[in-house]
């Protein structure tokens, strides 16, 4: 099987001099966590990403897209196979990749998410799927608390390059925060605004949480999680105990490695 064959061919792009705002605007509304940014022949520049539109906290910045966009960490290609597609993203640590038609001709033609190798698979090769979620989840999380400073966890995502963090109180798993949550409820204050004093503090995480999350306990079914994350569209589930005490963390990530070896 190809990239062609299974990747996002309407996923949008855009111009790099159409202003940063569209960006945010695109990945807010769409539900995106990439845009492709191409010049005015379709040819691919980079990307821009909910990572980097968090460098932006106004709504009426005059900046434009070629001032955030950063390179693409992968490009795959159109008759790329998807085995070697998958494993690479893996190994370079992206879940979504801008398709170009070859290495020769950078013209954008889609994007391919770590989604379209682990759907098709749920049908076809279910037995992939079978061991318990305590087997493949992440046990060493970083975690944040209701109390803490949005500006604070803003820092820490991009110092960690992990986009959402459960919340927990007293011990137990109380909600989850991710960089959506942050873009949406245009609460991102970090790198400008807040130190022009726009803001007099910055609001808590309690404030842009959510609390109504999906949880699993460690028994549950790998197949069963990563149906969830691909008709959810939702990129994380925590792993908690029948008291409510979070063990662990599954990602795309961890279920594409389970099923890829």
């Amino acid at each position: 099987m190809l990239v062609k064959e299974i990747m996002d061919s309407k996923h949008p792009s855009i111009y790099e001099d159409e202003p940063a705002t569209k960006a945010r605007a695109l990945l807010r509304d769409l539900n995106l966590r990439i845009i492709p940014v191409t010049d005015a022949n379709k040819k691919l520049l980079g990307k821009v990403s909910r990572r980097d539109m968090m460098t932006i906290t106004s709504s009426v910045s005059p900046m434009k897209v070629k001032g955030i966009m950063t390179p693409a960490r992968y490009v795959a290609l159109l008759d790329d196979g998807v085995t070697s597609t998958f494993k690479t993203m893996l190994r370079v640590d992206v879940w979504y990749a801008p398709v170009t038609v070859s290495n020769d001709d950078k013209t954008y033609r889609g994007v391919v998410g770590l989604e379209s190798f682990i759907e098709p698979l749920m049908k076809n090769s279910p037995e992939r799927f079978v061991k318990d979620v305590s087997e493949i989840m992440t046990k060493h999380v970083v975690t944040c608390s209701p109390d803490d400073e949005v500006e604070k966890i803003w820092r820490l995502m991009n110092e960690t390059r992990f986009a959402g963090l459960p919340v927990v109180k007293n011990g137990k798993l109380v909600g989850i925060v991710t960089q959506k949550d942050l873009l949406e409820t245009g609460v991102v204050l970090p790198t400008f605004e807040s130190r022009k004093g726009r803001f007099r503090e910055s609001p808590k995480i309690s404030s842009v949480m959510q609390t109504n999350l999906i949880a699993v306990l460690p028994t549950t079914k790998a197949i069963r999680v990563a149906r969830v994350m691909v008709s959810k569209d939702i990129g994380r589930v925590p792993v908690k105990d029948k008291n409510g005490k979070l063990l662990g963390i599954v990602d795309r990530e961890d279920i594409a490695k389970l099923i890829v070896g």
